[in-house]
């Protein structure tokens, strides 16, 4: 199961990615919003990754305006690593590389192909662990 929520910036979006997995048979809570009455997002962040930190869900989705916002709010969270992605490559990478828990991406900046691509090779693509374990720890380490 995974996690989605977006501020008013991105619910068009979130809408295209929750019938996306839905289409696949994947099973998604979807935590709003669900109109352009203005939200803020730290607190859209704070649901979501509360959720994820569970254990309950595969990975979490948020979607602001840019992905800057909601990102930077994920990442104040400790266990929470969300990667900002804007292409199919960083999506691969933040997957093997840093095992991210928590995906954003932009509304106003990401067209709706685009953005199925690289929530596609998010979920495909494994971490590596070995040497990318360690850089984790690491930053687990600077969350103290």
């Amino acid at each position: 199961m995974i996690v989605i929520g977006s501020d008013h910036g991105a619910f068009e979006l979130k809408a295209v990615l929750v019938a996306h997995l839905q289409k696949k048979g994947i099973e998604v809570l979807d935590c709003g919003v669900f109109d352009a009455t203005s939200v803020d997002y730290p607190d859209v962040a704070k649901n979501v990754c509360e959720k994820v930190k569970t254990g309950d869900y595969e990975f979490g989705i948020l979607l602001c305006g840019t992905g800057i916002g909601i990102s930077i709010a994920a990442n104040k969270i400790d266990g929470i690593r969300c990667a900002l992605l804007n292409s199919e490559y960083a999506a691969e990478k933040a997957k093997q590389h840093n095992n991210a828990n928590v995906i954003a991406m932009g509304g106003r900046v990401l067209g709706p192909d685009l953005a199925i691509n690289i929530l596609d090779a998010f979920m495909a693509a494994e971490f590596e662990g070995g040497r990318h374990q360690n850089r984790i720890n690491k930053i687990h380490e600077l969350e103290k």
